[in-house]
């Protein structure tokens, strides 16, 4: 579950989602300009569907690079430590992204989708359940552990084997 392969696996997944959740957006934002400026009419689902599909691409590409390891980072004390207490560092980072994405994310994010579940709470325009909109909280909340999980497992099978 938690091997290289596996993980190269989801990698492909989350890369494909992206990208066609990012061709749907121009495509969308293509159509909104030429029907407002075009065809002076204003299509009126557009920005809506817009703002959710930026909300799907934001939380998905997030899991995606704390996957990757690219995300944004502060690595001066990273840089200065020797091999083993970087390999220490970063077992302590993804510990505390791991809880941060258990907390916030997965539990927080299900609390506010049963919530927006239960209230019937749907979007203005295309009254789509908002519930459909929030789940990929706490959904890409689990991807973030998992990739957290197999990272803290690379590093301690590295330093078990040195």
């Amino acid at each position: 579950m938690f091997s290289p392969h596996t993980k190269l696996s989801l990698d492909k997944w989350i890369a494909h989602i992206l990208v066609i959740l990012m061709a749907l957006m121009v495509l969308n934002v293509t159509w909104q300009v030429t029907s407002r400026y075009v065809f002076q009419s204003p299509s009126s689902f557009t920005d809506e569907l817009s703002r959710y599909m930026l909300i799907w691409v934001g939380m998905l590409g997030a899991a995606y690079v704390a996957g990757k390891n690219e995300h944004l980072a502060i690595d001066i004390l990273l840089t200065k430590l020797e091999e083993k207490g970087q390999d220490k560092l970063m077992i302590l980072i993804n510990s505390c992204v791991l809880v941060f994405a258990l907390v916030v994310m997965v539990i927080g994010g299900t609390n506010l989708v049963y919530l927006t579940f239960i209230l019937e709470q749907r979007s203005a325009v295309l009254q789509i359940p908002l519930a459909y909109i929030y789940g990929i909280i706490p959904f890409s909340g689990l991807l973030v552990i998992y990739y957290q999980v197999v990272a803290i497992k690379f590093l301690t099978s590295i330093k078990a084997t040195v």
